[in-house]
């Protein structure tokens, strides 16, 4: 007989010392300090060089979005998501273990260089997490949770984060079996939230970018993965010094920008892009919502909810009646949940 609620005990000590281990203990594969350092790159961006320079500093709400930054991060998995979710995956293996099946991995990944899969991974996670976007936007009982998110009215790198905890619950849920399916690991999936925290955060922050940079950043991170060799990406001389790496590194940064500058944002979300997305009013002809991607611009132009229509640096965030909505933490994640709430002035 499973013991579920020792299962659920043992999910939630195990979180807490992993939380605990993850601030005492700084590291390459550290997500709370991956967090800090990313977040303080687009906070340095924004301060140096915003795209709103009217905009305050410390924009409206900054301080609540910061605290969701970490909530939604650690926190949340802390207090209850982890342990719940131990439970719910043992019971959902053993319905299918019932059904004779034993291993969801439809596909051997692990067959293939890791390159390839981190690749197989980020893009299945990518298209999942936008079916899922479109879903929140589309069911009238999600979009009361998504709310959340575009109750955010100046827009800024920690507005990323911040989401009703069941957003949580919805994504992780829905994603939780096309992942198992092709076999994505711990390892694949750090490499991947990492790189996708990195964009979220771009998307949001208070900053404009040229294409050409924009693909040059992403030639130069191409470069290094080369010239160290990482991921199974085995393309120099195993007697290259560090001069000739450096150089591969540049270079493979100057040839990305001239190749894809002009296309980068067919490709990636961008800030310009996203801004739209979190406009208070949507056009009538995509009144559900518009600019769905998450990391990759892609699947909107190949869906047809793209919409840029014109610079979007100063239209008004949110959605009609966000005046009334929820302003503090505790009020906003109860929205939805069917319970009372007090009337916003």
């Amino acid at each position: 007989m499973v013991n579920y609620f020792e299962i659920f005990v043992n999910g939630y000590k195990n979180y807490a010392n992993y939380l605990w281990q993850e601030i005492t203990h700084p590291g390459w594969h550290n997500y709370f300090y991956w967090l800090l350092g990313v977040s303080a790159i687009f906070w340095m961006l924004e301060w140096i060089r915003p795209w709103r320079q009217q905009q305050p500093k410390f924009r409206k709400d900054f301080w609540l979005d910061f605290f969701y930054m970490f909530f939604n991060f650690f926190l949340f998995s802390l207090i209850i998501y982890n342990a719940a979710s131990d439970v719910v995956v043992n019971l959902f293996n053993k319905l299918l273990a019932s059904a004779g099946i034993t291993n969801l991995v439809a596909l051997n990944v692990r067959a293939m260089p890791v390159w390839a899969h981190l690749l197989l991974g980020f893009v299945v996670r990518d298209f999942v997490q936008w079916w899922i976007h479109r879903l929140l936007h589309r069911s009238n009982t999600l979009w009361e949770f998504h709310k959340v998110h575009h109750s955010v009215e100046q827009m800024g790198f920690a507005a990323h984060l911040r989401y009703h905890w069941m957003e949580n619950v919805v994504y992780r849920s829905i994603e939780y079996i096309p992942l198992a399916l092709i076999g994505i690991g711990l390892n694949d999936f750090f490499v991947i939230h990492i790189f996708t925290l990195a964009v979220g955060h771009y998307n949001h922050s208070n900053i404009t970018v040229n294409g050409y940079v924009t693909a040059g950043i992403l030639g130069l991170l191409l470069g290094a993965v080369a010239a160290v060799g990482a991921f199974d990406i085995q393309v120099l001389p195993v007697g290259w010094g560090w001069p000739f790496r450096v150089a591969v590194v540049l270079a493979s940064g100057i040839l990305v920008s001239l190749l894809l500058g002009r296309h980068i944002k067919y490709i990636f979300n961008s800030p310009e892009m996203h801004i739209w997305h979190h406009a208070y009013q949507m056009p009538s002809s995509h009144r559900y919502g518009i600019n769905f991607g998450l990391t990759l611009a892609l699947w909107d132009y190949i869906f047809g909810t793209a919409y840029i229509p014109y610079n979007g640096r100063d239209i008004r965030l949110g959605f009609p009646g966000v005046e009334r909505f929820p302003h503090n933490f505790i009020t906003q994640n109860l929205h939805g949940l069917g319970l009372p709430e007090q009337e916003q002035p």
